[in-house]
């Protein structure tokens, strides 16, 4: 997730130092994946790299280059001397931050808020380091004939193809993209406010639908709240390739958002909440409306993993929220299979 780029943003804005801890490289089992971060200050962390000795360690030596000006790379092996059992080898980037808002970063803060995908590149080198954003068309926090040609249409290619982190020795290249998980939640009751909640800790868009007016509590940053007289009309305005959980106050709404979604024929994945009868019930009338009984299928009801029958609205909504990760696990193991040229390996 990237909440990173407005911490950092504004401790620089306040002037404290700080200093950019990121995993920038992986030799076998590893706590986090290449690109996770976390911010040291002098008096908080803010983020995790995977918690542990790894952590701790890292803290320690961000801690003793908050007066520092240069960046620098170091390994830590995950073996019996950092009492972590992942057996593999971290490479972490301090990159100590002080006094005003970088160009780049400042530049970085608005692309994302305007939700244009750019790729942060990064020369590791502690005699000739560089740090710039590169989009699509274009090239800021430095001027463009100073930055590496070649880094550059790297950077391009990553965005033209899978957009994950990458190290090629010297240089990093971070994408920070909008996220393409796309969630639409119908129902703002206990279950639906505890399925956000859950949900919302995920790198995803989340759009969450009531009729009922002044339902909404406590809505993450990642979620717009959206009253709507006619709920099933949102249907409409998700992209392709959604997750919709349905799970209103009123099985008439339920059954009206549901034809929508399965209509639609392009949802990953639409979850109902309710028992069997329920679901038979309305099988049984998309049935007599003529929809196809493969269509209906895809319907999920009950919602939630094998395993986890608790009714808690927070068991619930861990249960839900395990089975929108696993279907989007399956999802990206199918596409990886089928288009293997797509994929940028991620390591050194």
């Amino acid at each position: 997730m990237n909440e990173w780029i407005d911490e950092l943003n504004d401790l620089m804005a306040a002037g404290e130092p700080a200093v950019l801890v990121t995993v920038a490289g992986i030799r076998g089992s590893a706590p986090r994946e290449i690109g996770a971060k976390m911010i040291v200050t002098a008096t908080e962390t803010i983020g995790t790299i995977g918690g542990g000795q790894l952590e701790y360690q890292s803290t320690r030596v961000a801690v003793g280059m908050l007066e520092d000006e240069q960046l620098a790379l170091r390994s830590f092996p995950l073996g019996a001397s950092m009492g972590q059992c992942c057996g593999g080898v971290v490479e972490i980037l301090f990159e100590p931050f002080a006094g005003g808002i970088p160009a780049w970063l400042r530049d970085l803060r608005a692309l994302h808020g305007q939700r244009e995908p750019a790729v942060v590149v990064t020369r590791i080198s502690r005699s000739a380091p560089s740090k710039f954003v590169a989009t699509a068309d274009q090239v800021f926090g430095i001027e463009e004939q100073d930055a590496d040609s070649t880094m550059v249409a790297s950077a391009r290619s990553i965005l033209a193809g899978r957009p994950e982190a990458q190290r090629k020795v010297q240089e990093f290249y971070e994408p920070v993209v909008v996220p393409d998980l796309n969630i639409a939640v119908f129902g703002a009751g206990h279950v639906g406010s505890s399925v956000v909640a859950a949900l919302s800790g995920l790198d995803c868009n989340i759009r969450w639908i009531d009729n009922r007016r002044n339902f909404f509590r406590n809505v993450p940053g990642n979620v717009r709240a959206i009253e709507a007289d006619e709920p099933a009309l949102e249907v409409a305005a998700m992209p392709p390739d959604s997750y919709y959980l349905v799970m209103t106050h009123s099985h008439a709404l339920d059954f009206e958002i549901c034809d929508r979604i399965l209509r639609r024929g392009d949802a990953k994945y639409c979850g109902l909440i309710g028992s069997l009868p329920k679901r038979r019930r309305f099988e049984k009338r998309y049935r007599q409306q003529g929809m196809p009984q493969a269509t209906i299928d895809s319907l999920v009801c009950p919602i939630g993993v094998d395993g986890i029958s608790g009714k808690k609205p927070a068991e619930i909504a861990v249960a839900a929220a395990a089975e929108i990760l696993k279907t989007r696990e399956r999802a990206a193991d199918s596409a990886a299979a089928e288009y293997p040229d797509n994929v940028h390996p991620i390591g050194r």
